[in-house]
C-alpha cells in the first residue's frame, strides 16, 4: 500500500486502483475557486466548474477519499435521512417532492459520470433490496405504488416466498426491491474524478490542512502550514471531519461515527445465505447494510453508530452477532477487516448547501443520504457558483442549524439507541 501514513487500513484501500499521492501546497496558489475537502461534494462540485472552464484548486488535510466519502458502504439509492414526513413538514408536499426527485436524479448522475469517465474499478452492481424483519407487508405495497404513480419510479414488493429466492434468512419476511439502485467501489469512483478534475485544468493537494482563512472580502484567501491560497470563491465541502476553522460550520455539524467490517473470501459458505448480488439493508430505524462484493467472494457488512470513538473490532463483534441472526449459517465465515469512519450529521438531518457570505458556500452534512445525493448536490451547488440554475434554494429551509455541541452528541446517541429499542419492540411484536 503506498497511501500516505495514517490512512486508514480499510477494504477499499487495500483494492484501491489508484493510491499515488498528491503534493502539499507549497507557496502562494491562485484559483477560480478554492474547494476545502476532497470527499465526493467537494470533488463533484470541482468537477462541474472544471467542465464549465473554471480552474477549482481542492485542499484536502490528509489524501483523496480518506473521509466518509472514501470508506462508507457504497450504496448509490435515492434517499434521505430525514424522512419523507420530516421533510414534508418543514418544506411542504411540492419542495419534499422536489427535493425526492433531486435524489433520484443524483441516481443517474452519478451513474452516468462512471460510464463517462470509464471508472472500471467503480464495478457498479444493480439493485437494492430494502428487508423487514417483521411480518408487515402493506405500507411497503403502498409505498411502491407511490413512488411509481408520483415518480414513475418502479420497484417490486416481495413476499417471503419471492423473498426466498434471494436469500435464505430467518429474520426477513417481506422486502422491497429497486433494480435502479446500486452499488460501487467508492474510493476507486473517487480517486477517477478527482484524475478527471486535473485534466480538466484543476488542481489538487493532500496533506494541505487549511489552517487559517478570511472569507469576508472580495478575494478568499486561505493559509496551510506550508503555503497560501487566494481566489474570488470559496467553497467548505469537509462533512464529519470540519475543523474549528469556521466556527459557524463546526457548530453545524454533527461528527458521527460508523462502522464496517468485511469477511474473509468464502464464496460457497456465502451462498448458502445470500443468493443475490443486490446491496441489502433492513428498514429498522437503527438497521443494518451489506452487500457481496469481489463478484461474491466476500460479504461486506456495515452499521451501528456512536458519538464518541470506540474500537472498530469491538463494533465488527456487534455487526458480527447481527450477521448471525440474520443468518446463521455463516457462523464459520471469518471477519478480516473492520473500521470506521465520521459521517457528518445535521440536527435537522438533511444535508447543509448554501452561502455563509458573498461567494463563500457550504456543502455538508451528507450522513445517511447516500451517494446519490452527495453527487447531486455538488452538481446543484456548482450550478449555483456558475448561476445556471437556482435548485440550490430548495435546501434554504435546511441551514446551518446549530447542532447542540456535546449536547447533541449526546442527544443523538440516546436517540440512537432509542430507535434500537423501538425495532426490538416491533420485531418482538
Amino acid at each position: 500500500m503506498t497511501f500516505p501514513e495514517g490512512w486508514p487500513d480499510t477494504w477499499y484501500a487495500r483494492t484501491a486502483e489508484d493510491q499515488r499521492p498528491r503534493a502539499r501546497l507549497t507557496g502562494p496558489a491562485e484559483a477560480d475557486v478554492i474547494i476545502v475537502g476532497a470527499g465526493l461534494a467537494g470533488l463533484t462540485t470541482a468537477l462541474h466548474l472544471a467542465r464549465a472552464g473554471l480552474k477549482p484548486l481542492v485542499l484536502e488535510a490528509q489524501s483523496v477519499g480518506f473521509g466518509a466519502s472514501g470508506r462508507n458502504g457504497g450504496l448509490v439509492s435515492p434517499a434521505f435521512a430525514g424522512g419523507d414526513d420530516a421533510i414534508r413538514k418543514r418544506v411542504g408536499e411540492d419542495q419534499a417532492k422536489a427535493l425526492h426527485r433531486l435524489s433520484i436524479e443524483g441516481v443517474e448522475h452519478l451513474r452516468d459520470t462512471i460510464r463517462e469517465l470509464q471508472i472500471t474499478g467503480a464495478d457498479p452492481v444493480p439493485g437494492l433490496l430494502s428487508l423487514r424483519r417483521f411480518d408487515q407487508a402493506q405500507d411497503l405495497k403502498d409505498h411502491v405504488e407511490d413512488f411509481a404513480q408520483t415518480y414513475g419510479y418502479q420497484m417490486t414488493y416481495l413476499d417471503r416466498k419471492a423473498l426466498a429466492g434471494h436469500v435464505t434468512s430467518p429474520r426477513y419476511f417481506h422486502a422491497i426491491h429497486d433494480p435502479n439502485a446500486f452499488h460501487i467501489h467508492p474510493l476507486n469512483t473517487l480517486r477517477a474524478i478527482a484524475t478527471e478534475v486535473e485534466r480538466l485544468g484543476g488542481v489538487i493537494h493532500d496533506s494541505s490542512p487549511v489552517i487559517d482563512a478570511d472569507i469576508t472580502g472580495a478575494t478568499k484567501r486561505v493559509s496551510t502550514p506550508q503555503g497560501r491560497a487566494s481566489a474570488p470563491r470559496i467553497v467548505f465541502a469537509t462533512g464529519g471531519y470540519t475543523g474549528p476553522l469556521i466556527p459557524r460550520l463546526r457548530r453545524a455539524v454533527l461528527p458521527i461515527a460508523t462502522y464496517m467490517m468485511i469477511t474473509e473470501p468464502a464464496p460457497k459458505l456465502i451462498a448458502t445465505a445470500i443468493k443475490t448480488r443486490a446491496c441489502m439493508y433492513d428498514d429498522r430505524r437503527a438497521g443494518d447494510y451489506y452487500r457481496l462484493v469481489e463478484g461474491g467472494a466476500r460479504l461486506l457488512w456495515g452499521g451501528r453508530i456512536t458519538t464518541r470513538a470506540a474500537d472498530p473490532a469491538g463494533i465488527a463483534r456487534e455487526l458480527r452477532r447481527e450477521m448471525l441472526t440474520a443468518y446463521p449459517q455463516l457462523a464459520d465465515l471469518r471477519t478480516e477487516l473492520s473500521w470506521s469512519g465520521l459521517m457528518g450529521y445535521a440536527r435537522h438531518l438533511m444535508p447543509q448547501l448554501g452561502q455563509m457570505a458573498p461567494d463563500a458556500w457550504h456543502i455538508t452534512a451528507f450522513g445517511g443520504h447516500g451517494l446519490n445525493t452527495t453527487a447531486i448536490a455538488g452538481k446543484v451547488l456548482a450550478e449555483a457558483i456558475l448561476d445556471e440554475t437556482d435548485r440550490i434554494k430548495l435546501f434554504a429551509p435546511f441551514g446551518l442549524d446549530w447542532a447542540g455541541g456535546k449536547a447533541g452528541l449526546i442527544a443523538a446517541q440516546l436517540t440512537y439507541w432509542k430507535l434500537q429499542l423501538q425495532d426490538w419492540w416491533r420485531e418482538r411484536g
